[in-house]
């Protein structure tokens, strides 16, 4: 769905102080009952719920999904890369984004300006499965001509939730 700015502006206004308690609420924990949601942002379970399906039908809640522990899973290597295309056309562009649909191990990617065409964010067990990806996935794509990575030596701060202010 795209949507102009002017569009995005009114859409933003029909999120009230209510709307982003429950947003609030819901970035914290997702698992949450309806009359807990309820309780917490000062409504009866039917109003709140019909707040919930509403955000939901707008887009504002994408997917509600476990934040898992990748440490816990054996996944410790954590590396964000930055890419450098041989060209960026249009066709390599999206020939690259939809390679990086099928790569479970980039857990993000940005678009980006500057010298590097994309920032993507790999996670693997180690420094061999990280090579793995590199030279059998990432490299082995002619459309990539450069390749800058930088390893993760301890993650300061982790978090999905969005900054919604009052």
């Amino acid at each position: 769905m795209s949507m102009n700015i002017a569009g995005k502006v009114a859409f933003v206004e029909k999120i009230d102080r209510t709307d982003r308690r429950i947003l609030e609420q819901l970035q914290q924990d997702c698992t949450l009952s309806m009359s807990e949601l309820a309780d917490r942002v000062g409504l009866s379970s039917s109003p709140c719920w019909r707040r919930v399906k509403r955000l939901q039908d707008m887009g504002v809640i994408k997917r509600q999904v476990a934040q898992l522990d990748r440490e816990l899973l054996g996944l410790q290597f954590v590396v964000y890369v930055y890419v450098k295309l041989a060209k960026t056309s249009r066709d390599s562009l999206e020939r690259f984004e939809a390679d990086v649909q099928l790569w479970p191990e980039v857990v993000l990617c940005e678009l980006m300006t500057g010298a590097a065409d994309y920032l993507i964010k790999v996670v693997t067990e180690d420094v061999r499965s990280f090579d793995h990806f590199l030279r059998e996935k990432l490299l082995a794509e002619t459309m990539v001509a450069d390749t800058q990575s930088r390893i993760v030596v301890r993650t300061v701060k982790e978090t999905s939730g969005l900054p919604l202010g009052e």
